[in-house]
């Protein structure tokens, strides 16, 4: 017998219908076991904390301060991480705060400590910092050079684990994509101690130490720099993914 459309459209509905508390069911098996399958390696309630420059302040919304707000974790790793985190733990009750701001330099962080990290009371501290303190000695007037970002991030880091006992710290090393539309020829040596500084600086405070820079001279084998980090200091979003995943390569290994 011949259906028309009518009957045809009733025989596929009845057809999802029937298949899809099945489907459904699939589904959300794997997505359990999915989310089983990442153990947590942090107590319950953990509280941490992104702080940085416009690589982690990624255009958040200032005014959504609050702990894993979706408009407030900006649009770049920050954001890609957290998603990830609260997926994978949702019985952690994992509190996440972002409080980077664009054009930050160390002593900026430093003078808006109390409030952003102190008062925070985190137990796990991100901070990316370190591009602005070079680049704004090209083009900003800035006249800090690496002695000084040196001294002040061990001044601020020193101040956190007194004032936060047992925090663990990450500290993501600054990079410069080659090929990006801002790295110029200037940045080749200049930029480099102040990588060097962020390396030797986690060693002395027990950090960890996320390598971005060999991240992203990695993937500049795959595609250039248009395509992970346009301008060479702010990722694109495959840029961020593969930040999002060193983050967690690191954050995995805390004890």
């Amino acid at each position: 017998m011949k259906l028309t459309k009518p009957d045809q459209k009733r025989r596929q509905f009845l057809k999802f219908t029937a298949l899809t508390p099945l489907g459904l069911f699939g589904v959300t098996q794997a997505l359990q076991a999915d989310v089983v399958s990442h153990k947590s390696i942090l107590p319950k309630g953990t509280t941490i904390l992104f702080q940085g420059d416009s690589i982690t302040d990624a255009g958040r919304d200032r005014s959504r301060y609050y702990a894993n707000n979706t408009r407030g974790m900006g649009t770049s790793y920050v954001y890609q991480i957290v998603a990830e985190l609260l997926a994978h733990h949702p019985a952690d009750q994992i509190k996440c705060y972002n409080r980077g701001i664009s054009g930050n330099k160390v002593y900026q962080l430093a003078a808006r400590w109390e409030e952003d990290c102190i008062q925070i009371q985190p137990q796990v501290l991100s901070i990316l910092i370190g591009v602005n303190d070079f680049w704004h000695t090209l083009r900003s007037g800035y006249d800090g050079t690496p002695d000084t970002f040196n001294s002040d991030l061990r001044a601020l880091l020193k101040r956190t684990q007194d004032e936060v006992p047992g925090i663990k710290v990450l500290l993501g090393e600054p990079f410069a994509v080659t090929g990006g539309q801002a790295i110029t020829s200037e940045w080749k040596d200049g930029f480099t101690p102040y990588q060097r500084m962020v390396k030797e600086i986690a060693t002395d405070f027990n950090a960890s130490f996320i390598p971005f820079q060999q991240v992203f001279d990695e993937a500049l084998k795959q595609a250039p720099a248009s395509h992970w980090c346009p301008d060479g200091v702010h990722p694109s979003i495959a840029g961020a993914f593969l930040m999002k995943d060193a983050w967690l390569e690191t954050f995995n290994k805390l004890s």
